[in-house]
């Protein structure tokens, strides 16, 4: 890369050099990122793409990285930052439509004050509407293929939606995975009336039980793996014997096992070997297969 390219960036986009990637993780890990560019608006976020295409430059959109594990490793691309700048969200009736740089617990919080119900899982997400739209992120048997009309994405050179159906959710997954290169630029969610007292209360007793459950006095990504379909993963890995196991700084939580953290100054590649070390046990042992939940990022 040369100093062409971050002069053409500058033109229609905020630029940021050298930026940590642990930074931008709510895992607090991950190496340099070469650059950080936040489009301010779709036009802006067009030129970008047509300049990452004509410098022929790896990037990655990040929302707010709480599903994600970096690697240590110096990341020579693009980053691309949606959370600053495309964070708007209305509702209209029963309709809610958000950027995908919006937070998800923002929204949760304010269809509960417009007596809006459907978000109430989300409440204790920490993701943005693109980042927990991409993985189809779920909590207390519920998750956003239930919420989502429509999502609109840049992809092949222009902008439309896509239906429900063409998003192809599933567990934890949608079409976006197999199509990185596409950028979900906003959703339109459909939500219920309701009580805004019962939800309110809903969401109260959801984050106790979060407090009570979950190790969030340390960096995470949330669950690590998926869970089987018959099975908690928190279950097995406790049966392997691992809550509370380390290696370097990342810790199995003895509060939930199925949360690994950064408990002190891991880097990622401790991380990653805990992770792989769980799954190796987990099939060696028990033949189970432990799924990662995480999206890894800049490791090949």
């Amino acid at each position: 890369m040369s100093n062409k390219l971050y002069d053409e960036l500058i033109k229609y986009c905020e630029v940021e050099c050298d930026v940590a990637l642990s930074t931008m993780t709510t895992l607090r890990l991950g190496g340099i990122a070469k650059y950080v560019v936040y489009p301010k608006t779709s036009l802006e976020l067009n030129e970008l793409m047509r300049t990452i295409q004509e410098f022929n430059i790896p990037y990655k959109v990040l929302g707010k990285g709480s599903n994600i594990l970096c690697s240590d490793k110096y990341f020579d691309g693009i980053i691309i930052r949606l959370d600053r700048t495309f964070d708007d969200f209305y509702f209209d009736d029963e309709i809610c439509t958000a950027q995908a740089g919006a937070s998800i617990i923002a929204i949760a919080y304010d269809a509960m004050k417009h007596g809006l119900s459907g978000l109430e899982f989300a409440s204790g997400i920490p993701g943005s509407v693109g980042g927990v739209t991409f993985m189809n992120a779920g909590a207390y048997k519920s998750n956003m293929a239930n919420v989502i009309v429509e999502v609109f994405v840049f992809r092949d050179d222009k902008f439309e939606w896509l239906s429900n159906e063409e998003c192809q959710f599933e567990y934890r997954h949608s079409i976006f995975h197999k199509h990185p290169d596409w950028i979900i630029v906003a959703v339109k969610m459909r939500l219920t009336k309701g009580d805004e007292d019962e939800i309110r209360n809903l969401m109260d007793n959801r984050r106790e039980r979060r407090l009570q459950t979950q190790p969030l006095e340390y960096p995470s990504a949330g669950s690590i793996f998926k869970n089987p379909e018959d099975k908690f993963a928190w279950q097995i890995i406790e049966e392997l014997g691992y809550r509370g196991k380390s290696k370097g700084g990342a810790l199995v939580s003895d509060k939930h096992a199925n949360f690994i953290v950064n408990a002190n100054h891991a880097t990622a590649t401790e991380f990653y070997a805990l992770v792989c070390e769980v799954q190796k046990e987990a099939k060696d042992k028990l033949n189970r297969d432990l799924i990662m939940e995480v999206e890894k990022f800049n490791w090949d």
